[in-house]
Order: structure tokens, then C-alpha cells, then sequence
């Protein structure tokens, strides 16, 4: 069985959207794309180095949104991200067809029953990046075996956020944290049952 791992970028209030460039994602009017750029500083090396370890080889499981995005940018910036080329990538869609894009290892998904039976084969952990609905859809259907996110010291106010009213309760461990010069806070969780309660006292 392959475990699900969602790797995320979020603000203080939860938004995760347009993280990477001003054009990335502008839906909804949102107008602060590009947000974590000024936390990433090339001296910073620890930071550096966990991301390095984030972006291991492992196949990728993405929304349509995400898969255009990334298929219109990754190809031509693989210096940065070497075995993005190389891993499978699998994708959410009911409008792409899969003779429709030169991008290599893709293969199409369409429903939550799909993504069941992908969790269920062999191979390798798959990492789900941006992909707000997939991730949605992913945790209400108690799928994702581990967070990895990086919260950052700001408030944005509007954009399309992590967690909404439909996530299912649900309890994790912090695995592994890092919070940078800038602020920055890494942290790792592995789900770990059903949610706790008590009484303080």
C-alpha cells in the first residue's frame, strides 16, 4: 500500500493558493500570489536541505489546476526539480485527455474509487502538491497518511484555503519540525487515529 503525503505551503489564516509567482493561480481576484518568495533566502541552508529531502523521487498525485501549472513550468526548470521528468504523474481529471499533453509519465485518473485502488498498489509514496480540491476530496475520504507543511509568518486574508468545513476530525503526530531564521515553521504529521478529548484539570 502507498501512503498519500500532502506537501503544502500556508499562511498563518490557512490560504495556500498562488504560493510560488504573482500568475500562478489568480482565481477569485486574488491578488498576493508569489507570497512565500520573500521567506526564501539563498543563505538558508537548513531550509534548503529539508526541502531537498521533500523532493526525493516519489510520483506525484495532482489536480487538473496543478497538473497545467506544472506541466507549462516544471519541464523547462528541471535544475531545480530534476525527477519531476522522471516520476509517474498521476492526475484528477474528467476534461484531459491523456494524447493531449507532451509530458512524460501522466497518466489519468477519474473519480475517488481510482485514487482508492492507486493507494491500495504497489510503489511509491505519492505526494500531492497545491491541488486544493484534490486535497479536499482526499481528506474528507480519510486518505492522506501524512502533512507535510510549511507555515509561514502571514496573514493573507482571502484565497483558497487547506482545511474547510468538510474535513473529517481527525488526529496527527508531529514526525519531524524545523522553524527557519525567517519564521518559517516545517513540521511533518503522521496520522494517528481519531481525535482525542478530555478535560483540562
Amino acid at each position: 500500500m502507498r501512503k498519500i503525503i500532502v506537501l503544502s505551503f500556508i499562511s498563518l489564516d490557512g490560504v495556500m493558493q498562488a504560493p510560488g509567482r504573482p500568475e500562478e493561480d489568480t482565481s477569485n481576484d486574488f491578488i498576493h500570489g508569489g507570497w512565500v518568495a520573500p521567506y526564501f533566502t539563498a543563505s538558508d541552508n537548513e531550509a534548503g536541505e529539508f526541502m531537498a529531502k521533500q523532493m526525493r523521487p516519489a510520483d506525484l498525485l495532482l489536480g487538473r489546476k496543478t497538473f497545467e501549472i506544472f506541466a507549462n513550468y516544471w519541464p523547462n526548470h528541471t535544475d531545480m526539480w530534476p525527477s519531476i521528468q522522471h516520476v509517474t504523474k498521476y492526475v484528477i481529471s474528467n476534461t484531459i485527455e491523456e494524447n493531449k499533453t507532451d509530458w512524460h509519465n501522466v497518466i489519468f485518473l477519474k473519480n475517488i474509487d481510482d485514487i482508492k485502488k492507486l493507494k491500495n498498489s504497489d510503489g511509491s509514496d505519492l505526494q500531492v502538491h497545491g491541488s486544493g480540491q484534490l486535497i479536499q476530496a482526499l481528506l474528507q475520504n480519510d486518505l492522506v497518511d501524512e502533512l507535510w507543511l510549511k507555515t509561514f509568518p502571514v496573514i493573507l486574508g482571502q484565497g483558497k484555503k487547506l482545511f474547510d468545513s468538510s474535513t473529517i476530525a481527525a488526529a496527527f503526530t508531529l514526525t519531524n519540525s524545523l522553524i527557519t531564521t525567517n519564521g518559517v515553521i516545517f513540521a511533518n504529521y503522521m496520522r494517528a487515529g481519531d481525535v482525542a478529548t478530555g478535560v483540562i484539570g
